[in-house]
């Protein structure tokens, strides 16, 4: 069984008991299986103790729905979860085009997949300017994914500015790094194998 799924089930549930969307009920198990495609299936079992009903739902949508458009194609795109930018610029490359539609595939196949889309730079300029950078960086990224048929409402696009590198270094390298864009799944990520 993926690891991740081992690992995020439980967080699920915890999250949902800790934040009142759980209510004490008898034990559930629901079992989902998942078509990964090329005739291979995984089950995977998600246990509900102690979840309302529309919490145990989230839980069987977060095991079963995270396969869905995961392709052996796409694969590779979708475990890149970062598009890096050059200096002062907000362009997507051809590579990117190519991540993102990976991303975009995933998404239109999973409704209740949400992303948040974090526009970064690096040190250099002032705070204000590099606000409204890393704001048009997650904006061309959101753009592109809206005109791949992505929904409005999957998709948030938040700047950080320079506040948060990746790289403390003061060099071209770290600078490079710190240029990016995080696609940063809130709900339903794609789970890869």
């Amino acid at each position: 069984m993926n690891l991740i799924k081992l690992c995020t089930l439980p967080l699920l549930a915890t999250a949902l008991v800790m934040t009142g969307c759980a209510s004490r009920k008898p034990a559930t198990e629901i079992t989902t299986g998942n078509n990964l495609g090329a005739g291979s299936t995984t089950a995977t079992t998600v246990n509900t103790t102690g979840l309302n009903e529309d919490a145990a739902l989230n839980a069987q949508n977060m095991a079963g729905a995270s396969a869905k458009g995961v392709t052996e194609a796409n694969k590779a795109f979708l475990a890149k979860r970062v598009v890096h930018f050059d200096y002062d610029s907000s362009e997507l490359s051809a590579e990117d085009y190519q991540t993102l539609q990976g991303h975009a595939q995933f998404l239109v196949a999973n409704a209740n997949s949400r992303v948040a889309l974090t526009g970064h730079t690096d040190e250099r300029g002032t705070r204000e300017y590099n606000m409204a950078l890393g704001e048009r960086r997650a904006k061309a990224v959101q753009s592109f994914l809206l005109t791949n048929g992505v929904q409005a409402q999957q998709l948030e696009a938040v700047s950080y500015g320079k506040e948060m590198p990746v790289n403390p270094g003061h060099d071209e390298a770290a600078w490079k790094e710190n240029r990016r864009v995080e696609l940063n799944y809130e709900a339903v990520p794609p789970l890869l194998k």
